[in-house]
């Protein structure tokens, strides 16, 4: 999943970006640019971009280098389509893969020996270099020790979220620690609805064996 700093190449696929309703630039020649490791950012040709746009977008031309000729735009002041799909947060990794698959392996999430959730019919949630996430059925989760919370978030392969959940733990809240995606991404459409937690702050036990907590940046 991990590639170096610094590493460039083609993207296949064609990248529009808008400002409001305006189309600021509409290629099919971008490059993937790996500025940290684990995913790239776009970088856009400056013969597809509109220039009288770069006044009003965070964007940095280069004129020299291996970047020579290429626009770097911050990703959050425009919206992005790869295709005619929507993308968030950044660009997919080309080397990343996520899979959604339904599964009758049973799973119990606990916190300080608490049940938050026991399910025999999860959605496992494979993503290139993450624990498996496992996705659990609102029915089969225990909401009475869940709290709502405000946050929301993006991730470029399954969208944006529709809740997140605290958990209290005697007189402790431990903010965010679920969440649910009510209209997912088409690729990981079998989530939809279902509620995960982080591996990372719950005990996970999958088939009466307990998992190790993983240590990601989630943690």
């Amino acid at each position: 999943m991990a590639a170096a700093r610094g590493r460039v190449e083609p993207a296949p696929r064609r990248v529009r970006g808008y400002l409001g309703d305006r189309l600021v630039f509409d290629t099919t020649t971008a490059r993937y640019v790996w500025e940290v490791p684990y995913y790239p950012q776009y970088y856009i040709p400056l013969a597809d971009v509109r220039t009288d746009d770069l006044v009003d977008v965070a964007a940095r031309v280069f004129d020299d280098g291996d970047l020579a000729g290429l626009v770097r735009f911050e990703f959050d002041a425009l919206t992005w389509f790869e295709e005619d799909e929507r993308i968030h947060v950044h660009p997919r990794n080309p080397y990343a893969r996520v899979d959604a698959l339904r599964s009758h392996r049973h799973v119990v999430v606990e916190l300080d020996g608490v049940v938050l959730a026991d399910t025999r019919s999860p959605v496992l949630l494979f993503e290139t270099g993450l624990p498996t996430r496992y996705y659990i059925d609102r029915t089969d989760v225990r909401f009475e020790h869940l709290e709502p919370s405000d946050t929301v978030s993006q991730c470029p392969y399954k969208g944006v979220t529709s809740a997140y959940w605290s958990v209290r733990s005697g007189e402790s809240l431990l903010a965010d620690l679920a969440w649910s995606y009510d209209y997912p991404l088409p690729a990981v459409a079998s989530i939809a609805g279902t509620v995960a937690f982080y591996n990372e702050k719950v005990d996970i036990s999958v088939d009466g064996q307990r998992l190790v907590r993983p240590s990601t940046h989630f943690g």
